[in-house]
């Protein structure tokens, strides 16, 4: 058997979910077909048991033929020995086609969950994804698993069906008639369990999507003595999902009651039957044990029978979600092949910004969505005429390598401490990039407590949120990106903070291109270019100090109507 995962899943086909279904199918079809081929063998040697035990006791015991006897008791050992190798060897396959559907699905999962980038927490929830590689990839597994059982049932029931005949043409004829008959009435039950299954998973995933939140938010949530509030709701959202539990475990029970009571009824209608041949003659003691053996193991097929038509529609479920994933396509177009000559400006044409290479430029404007939209637009998040040293945005080769945006919405990720903060695309440098961003954000307080080995839960919950943003800083620092857009990179700090941040950030990007939306005077006052933006456009731009001297709406922005505390606190910037 091949390793999992295996290092390309391919591309999936999502058309609809019996075809994603299909295409796993496809793409392990050998250790699908060689389960089958098992789960056939291995059905057909419980199938001939009772042939053989009829056999022994008509020809063996009846007829006092000793050496019969010996015969048909090999075959009967002959056929326990091929069930039991044939069983374990078929159940290995049947985890690795479980395995191998469950790890294709997160594969696929997983690639477009990065493909989409800032698309995916827009148009899905967190949940819905954790729920997918949770509990979906099991349904899907369990659907495959279920192929080499299945396709066993089909096969032993149609060469008992074939014996009957044989021997019967009436029990052959009522095992051929019951079954049909058996699968026409429980398929009413698979409509309701199966809209009731996709009702409970929805809720699944947007309760597991709230959870993530609560967490995320607990602190505040404490702070703000909002935490019975949400937790009430919680409960509340989580009885509504018990609900429907419920309901799906009702019409799931439905299902598995109509698994053992129809085959039931079939069995005993064949076993009554047979015995009344046999006190008419028409068969013999023999052939009636036979008959009674072949009425109990079809308890077996049919009841695998249902138990596959309740998988495979999980599997449907499940490969429905997967699929409403996998149809989400990027708010923006992948990037092109072009790479505009360095140095090069980086130029909004819709509000007139001009991002000049090499130097800290600030955007301060008066409402604070112009300056989150202009970033957007610079990191190609949202469609814009930008233009990047001569070459349209849209036709940048790299452009992810190239301008990074780092805002407060950015998490830091579970791990040792050294590895939250190093990207990727950091410099191999012996960890002297990481140690010179650590001083830039001001973060060595945080380093200096914790360790670099140290291990960070996720998003970082047990720092504050100061610690959060500048730790966040540091990091984007180390990428060190031709181009670098903070989005209000010191909300979350103390003045003091703030003002070392503002006075390291300069020498940090010596040479690069750094763009920062703020309306933080001790920032503002370190730039080398301020731009302010009003109503989504620049109106004026210089230095911070020439702003606030010539242009009144700029100063209302930034200080807030209180000028003499601005000018205090840009004086201790200077010191």
């Amino acid at each position: 058997m091949r390793s999992l995962p295996e290092t390309d899943p391919g591309s999936p086909d999502h058309s609809s979910p019996a075809r994603y279904l299909l295409w796993l199918l496809r793409h392990q079809w050998r250790s699908s077909v060689a389960g089958a081929s098992l789960g056939v063998v291995w059905m057909l040697s419980q199938a001939l048991m009772p042939a053989a035990i009829g056999r022994a006791i008509g020809d063996g015991i009846l007829a006092r033929d000793g050496s019969a006897l010996l015969l048909w008791a090999a075959v009967l050992t002959g056929l326990g020995v091929t069930q039991a190798v044939t069983g374990v060897t078929r159940h290995r396959f049947a985890v690795f086609n479980w395995l191998s559907a469950a790890y294709r699905t997160v594969q696929v999962v997983t690639r477009q969950s990065t493909r989409l980038g800032a698309t995916l927490p827009k148009r899905t929830s967190a949940g819905e994804v954790v729920s997918i590689g949770l509990s979906d990839v099991a349904h899907l597994g369990e659907a495959m698993d279920i192929v080499a059982r299945g396709t066993g049932a089909v096969v032993a029931i149609v060469v008992v069906a074939g014996i009957l005949l044989s021997t019967s043409p009436q029990l052959g004829l009522i095992v051929l008639v019951g079954v049909p008959l058996i699968l026409l009435a429980a398929a009413p039950l698979l409509r309701p369990y199966r809209d009731r299954e996709a009702a409970h998973r929805e809720m699944v995933g947007e309760l597991s999507g709230h959870a993530t939140d609560l967490v995320a938010g607990l602190r505040v949530l404490r702070g703000i003595g909002g935490e019975p509030l949400f937790s009430g709701r919680y409960r509340a959202e989580s009885q509504r999902v018990r609900v429907a539990g419920v309901a799906a475990a009702r019409a799931e029970t439905r299902m598995n009651g109509a698994e053992v009571l129809l085959p039931g009824l079939l069995i005993a209608l064949v076993t009554w039957v047979g015995a009344r041949f046999a006190a008419d003659g028409a068969i013999g003691v023999g052939e009636l044990v036979a008959f009674y053996g072949y009425a109990v193991f079809l308890i077996v097929p049919l009841k695998t029978l249902g138990e596959a038509a309740g998988k495979v529609t999980k599997g449907l479920v499940a490969a429905g979600r997967v699929k409403a994933l996998l149809d989400v396509e990027p708010e923006l177009p992948e990037a092109g092949t072009r790479r505009p000559a360095a140095p090069a400006e980086l130029t909004d044409i819709a509000s007139g910004l001009v991002v000049r290479p090499g130097r800290v430029t600030a955007v301060a404007a008066a409402d604070p969505r112009d300056a989150q939209a202009i970033a957007d637009r610079l990191g190609r998040y949202e469609e814009g005429e930008v233009d990047f040293g001569g070459v349209p945005l849209h036709a940048v080769a790299d452009l992810r390598r190239r301008v990074l945006v780092a805002v407060n919405e950015d998490r830091l990720f579970s791990g040792p401490l050294a590895e939250t903060l190093t990207p990727p695309s950091a410099p191999d440098d012996g960890g002297a990039a990481l140690r010179a961003a650590i001083r830039a954000a001001c973060v060595e307080d945080v380093v200096d407590s914790t360790g670099l080995d140290a291990h960070v839960a996720e998003a970082g919950r047990e720092f504050s949120g100061g610690q959060q943003q500048r730790l966040r800083l540091a990091r984007a620092l180390v990428a060190d990106p031709e181009v670098l857009v903070l989005v209000e990179p010191t909300s979350a700090v103390d003045a003091h903070t703030e003002a070392r941040i503002a006075g390291r950030l300069g020498p940090a990007r010596a040479g690069r291109t750094t763009l920062v939306c703020t309306t933080s005077p001790l920032v503002l006052d370190r730039a080398d270019h301020v731009v302010f933006v009003q109503d989504g456009k620049v109106v004026a731009e210089g230095t911070h100090r020439h702003l606030l001297d010539t242009e009144p709406r700029y100063a209302g922005v930034v200080t807030r109507g209180e000028t003499s505390g601005t000018d205090t606190a840009t004086e201790g910037a200077r010191r």
